[in-house]
């Protein structure tokens, strides 16, 4: 199970493009974290989750 902004999902060989193309993120307005790391947006479709994984993604918003 990989650990994603607390909640659990079964994502263990799915890379984190496989992760974001089922959900509503915008790859160009996000940061990822994988375990306390930062993963380059030219990374993703090359980082492989695996059982354990915490990931955290943020979501850039604009405002004023």
């Amino acid at each position: 199970m990989v650990k994603i902004n607390g909640i659990s999902y079964d994502l263990a060989g799915k890379t984190v493009a496989d992760y974001l193309a089922g959900t509503d993120f915008g790859p160009n307005r996000i940061a990822v974290e994988r375990n306390g790391v930062i993963v380059r947006r030219a990374d993703y479709a090359s980082t492989v989750l695996n059982d354990g994984d915490v990931v955290e993604i943020v979501r850039f918003v604009g405002g004023g």
